[in-house]
């Protein structure tokens, strides 16, 4: 897989404030990035855990974990395919 490397500036003592080194600040800012892109719909749940560089099972948990449902099919849509198999 192609990666982009992107730079975000933030104030010299970030990381002493919230006592993390720089590794966990990333993954976690690529977590939060790939979830809001997911709940934006502007990337499938597959591709977002592929941002967040997390299996997609994991992202899913994460998701759970922070109150962030995993599917946006609405009661009708479900109806809809319930009915399709029978």
């Amino acid at each position: 897989m192609n990666t982009q490397t992107i730079s975000i500036e933030f104030p010299s003592d970030i990381l002493l404030t919230l006592n993390e080194s720089e590794e966990e600040l990333g993954h976690q800012l690529k977590v939060l990035f790939a979830a809001k892109l997911y709940l934006q719909q502007k990337v499938t749940i597959g591709k977002a855990a592929q941002i967040a560089g997390l299996k997609k099972f994991e992202f899913e948990n994460w998701l759970a974990e922070n109150e962030i449902p995993i599917s946006f099919l609405s009661y009708d849509d479900i109806l809809k395919d319930a009915e399709k198999l029978f």
